[in-house]
């Protein structure tokens, strides 16, 4: 029984590894206000590595493209959904109000 949990645990962290290996450094998302570039990189290596800070409970863990059906900004905040999660007033990180150019036009 102890091999079956050793072989199941070492499949599970190859794949886990093998996922990471594949997770794009950047990713762009088309705005009407100016594109958006996602520095993956850099938030992944602020969460530690740890993908379960956003995935799935933020975004889902794919390569499909994001669909923002609740809204960005105020409605993401308030929800703290997506980056408004972290974006907003009092969050982790820098707030989405007043730094536009932070996140949009950026190349």
């Amino acid at each position: 029984m102890r091999e079956l949990i050793a072989f199941i645990a070492t499949v599970v962290l190859l794949v886990a590894v093998a996922l990471a290996a594949q997770a794009p450094e950047k990713l762009v998302f088309e705005s009407k206000y100016g594109n958006v570039t996602f520095d993956h990189a850099g938030h992944a290596k602020r969460a530690k590595g740890d993908c379960t800070v956003c995935h799935d409970k933020l975004f889902p863990q794919s390569r499909a493209p994001l669909k923002f059906k609740e809204g960005m900004h105020k409605p993401a905040e308030a929800k703290r959904i997506s980056c408004g999660a972290c974006h907003r007033p009092g969050g982790e990180a820098f707030a989405s109000q007043g730094n536009c150019v932070r996140c949009h036009g950026k190349k």
